[in-house]
């Protein structure tokens, strides 16, 4: 697409790091979220890439996000993580968490976070494969505003909702998951909308709760959960679910991703599970899914993959050709750094 930039890795680092430093986040914080909003452009989700760079300095600077939060993290049993993000940024929340985890899962075989007043995490699956490479089982649940419709329903009373899952393989890659349980996600159909484009049938609806493929009224609608009934009964189970062991907002009390002011009342679960506390081997995994990849394809398919393939494959091809950034999203991100720079003078 000829209005998409292939940006150097340093570069893209760099403009989001410069940007967060120069509104007070300290370096190893600006780089942890630096890190996520590469990786979210990496694996070809613009939606959690660097165009989420605008709304975190918009959040920054009214103080819905602090830049010098310290997060509270408790023991309050061998296996069971409190987290108080501080109002801070997600990534650096996470990763402390995760480096908690990690710590202790070896002792416990289980150990789970549960974190609350923090900010967007951006793209779940780099948390569960940095314990995956550790060896062991990573899981993270987080909740989202209301932008899906219950079935049956019309209105956005719902998170998104995502879940991930890394299962580390002996020998070769995790098999990593990485779905919110909507349809489509709300920055797809904010950028379709602007262009002029359609959605997929079946991907939202409009204000009347009606099937639309039309982005502008999709965006006054709701989004669809994926796969009808199941998906909205697998997004309603992850919100409960987090909210209860979080003790954070439900639905429309959901706020802090989308907007510039409020505070962030979504939660957070990542769970870490150690195979070997179980008596697990792993050398099955592998043939298994030596298997699945050498079955026959169906017409219209090259190959079968297995779950995280593709964002490998998307990953590495963007590392060694650029990271794809839509013009707008850079020369947006550039006039950020330079006022903050004007500003600093």
């Amino acid at each position: 697409m000829t209005d998409v930039l292939a940006v150097p890795v340093e570069d893209h680092l760099a403009l989001s790091v410069a940007v967060l430093t120069r509104l007070g986040v300290p370096a190893d914080a600006a780089r942890a979220q630096a890190d996520l909003l590469l990786e979210g452009d990496l694996r070809g989700h613009a939606s959690h890439g660097l165009r989420r760079l605008d709304m975190l300095a918009q959040r920054l600077r009214s103080g819905a996000a602090r830049a010098t939060a310290e997060p509270t993290l408790t023991w309050t049993t061998d296996s069971v993580l409190t987290v108080d993000g501080d109002g801070g940024l997600g990534p650096p929340t996470a990763r402390l968490a995760v480096a908690e985890l990690l710590g202790r899962v070896g002792r416990t075989g289980v150990a789970v976070a549960a974190v609350r007043n923090a900010n967007h995490l951006g793209m779940l699956a780099p948390y569960v494969e940095e314990m995956a490479a550790a060896g062991v089982v990573g899981i993270a649940l987080t909740t989202s505003e209301a932008l899906v419709h219950p079935w049956g329903g019309t209105r956005p009373l719902v998170g998104t909702n995502p879940v991930a899952v890394a299962v580390p393989v002996p020998g070769g890659e995790p098999v990593v998951l990485d779905m919110a349980t909507g349809q489509v996600s709300r920055g797809k159909v904010l950028d379709h909308a602007a262009r002029g484009l359609p959605l997929a049938p079946g991907d939202a609806v409009d204000a009347a709760g009606v099937p639309t493929t039309d982005a502008a009224a999709a965006v006054d609608g709701a989004i669809s959960p994926f796969g009808g009934p199941k998906g909205y009964a697998l997004g309603l189970v992850i919100e409960v679910l987090v909210a209860t062991l979080t003790r954070t907002a439900l639905g429309e009390d959901v706020r802090g991703t989308l907007d510039p002011s409020d505070p962030s009342t979504k939660g957070d679960v990542l769970i870490a599970l150690d195979p070997t506390a179980f008596g697990a081997g792993g050398a099955e995994v592998a043939e298994y899914l030596a298997v699945l990849r050498s079955a026959t394809p169906a017409p219209g398919h090259d190959r079968v993959l297995v779950p995280g393939d593709r964002a490998r494959a998307t990953r590495a091809a963007n590392l060694a050709g650029g990271v794809p950034v839509a013009q707008g999203t850079w020369a947006r991100a550039r006039e950020i750094a330079d006022d903050l720079t004007e500003g600093d003078r």
